[in-house]
């Protein structure tokens, strides 16, 4: 038997990450798009909890433009990993960060006078010309040049020999709700804009505004390109955006059945007792808990065990939840259970899990931590081969793939 800790037998508990979901769902946004409208996919913190490396291989094949990243490593890992396609840092980057960015062909978003001049001596060092995206402020009031301050950045950037003005941008605050008025006057503001710079005819070849609502919801702010992020993954950004069908959720949560309990009436489950048995009761035990990101809640919530709902009883621990499988008498140890996911003809939805998290969908898919293996299922013949070569020469074991 080989013990190296290569092979070590997986932990009972995982995400599951459907790689042919999330290759439907980029053909059915690329099939919604008018043809001359490119596609950036966002992959930053993890593609959202998914697998960047993975969801960016997909992503590629169905004809993306490039990905939207936030951080120097994140871009990095995809650049290491054989990506070629554009990388394009969104927020601000530290002097620091600069040479490292043109070194390695990344895309950055330049904000501010000082980053401007400093890239531009860099690149010019590297005998490179390195494109940069400016980022409009139009209301969000977050990162980004004002609309109303942003010609004088931009005329910089132009003036600068080893630094090529690709694309300006901005960023809807409230782009998938039933009220727009505070988007379209954003819009407006980031026209004013280009109405300057074609003034001053200065060109640009990518104008992008839209987050995934902004796809969804306004496609007169299409431009030449969208940045789609959680819609990749089959979540839709909010429950009243338009609907695209066929969409479906990339991301399951499992774990399987670790232990069973039977309990006599007037036992208790748990910490703190937060649960008395009122009848004999016949639970289940899953190794999965808050220290894996699912919320500390009590007697909230269930998983699904044999395609029907199982109550949660008591308090969540860190690596463990109980539920109620006195009403599914053909569960038995090691079963698989759904934390988050369909089973049958039933569903626990990612707005399910936020809702006992008094939270939101974004923060429910990247709250996930790294100890739930990754295991991508329902690749191609193509992608297999490419699973099978990265976790061959992978020095990070955090990911576990099979095929389905």
């Amino acid at each position: 038997m080989n013990l190296n800790s290569e092979h070590f037998p997986p932990r009972p508990a995982w995400t599951e990450i459907d790689l042919g979901k999330l290759r439907r769902n980029l053909q059915l946004i690329r099939g919604d798009l008018p043809k001359h409208v490119q596609l950036m996919a966002v992959v930053k913190d993890e593609a959202y909890g998914h697998g960047a490396l993975d969801v960016a291989r997909v992503a590629v094949e169905e004809g993306a433009w490039g990905f939207g990243l936030s951080t120097l490593e994140e871009a990095m890992t995809l650049r290491d990993a054989g990506i070629t396609a554009p990388l394009l840092l969104l927020g601000e980057r530290q002097e620091a960060e600069l040479e490292w960015c043109a070194a390695h062909d990344l895309t950055v978003c330049v904000n501010e006078i000082h980053n401007v001049r400093a890239l531009a001596k860099i690149a010019a060092k590297l005998g490179k010309q390195v494109p940069v995206h400016v980022k409009i402020h139009t209301g969000m009031s977050r990162y980004g040049v004002r609309w109303d301050e942003a010609l004088p950045l931009i005329e910089q950037i132009v003036a600068e020999k080893s630094l090529s003005l690709e694309g300006v941008m901005t960023h809807f605050s409230q782009s998938d709700e039933t009220e727009k008025t505070f988007a379209n006057l954003q819009f407006a503001r980031f026209q004013e804009i280009l109405t300057a710079l074609e003034q001053r005819k200065i060109s640009v070849k990518l104008r992008h505004t839209c987050n995934s609502g902004g796809f969804l919801d306004l496609p007169h702010t299409h431009l030449d390109m969208v940045r789609v992020g959680i819609l990749l993954y089959g979540v839709f950004p909010s429950l009243v955006c338009r609907k695209i069908p066929g969409i479906e959720p990339v991301m399951s949560v499992k774990a399987k059945i670790a232990a069973i309990q039977k309990l006599k009436p007037g036992e208790v489950v748990g910490y703190g007792m937060r649960y008395t048995a009122a009848s004999e009761r016949r639970i289940a035990i899953l190794p999965i808990g808050y220290g894996d990101g699912f919320p500390r809640v009590r007697n909230e919530g269930c998983a699904l065990i044999h395609g029907r709902r199982a109550p949660l009883l008591g308090g969540i621990a860190m690596d463990a939840l109980m539920v109620d499988i006195t009403d599914i008498p053909q569960a038995q140890m090691w079963d698989e259970a759904v934390i988050m996911g369909r089973q049958g003809n039933e569903e626990i939805t990612v707005r399910d899990i936020a809702k006992l998290k008094n939270s939101v969908t974004y923060d429910v898919l990247t709250s996930w931590r790294l100890r739930l293996r990754r295991k991508s299922v329902n690749h191609t013949k193509q992608d297999e081969t490419r699973i099978s070569r990265i976790d061959t020469n992978s020095a990070k074991p955090e990911s576990i793939r099979a095929n389905s």
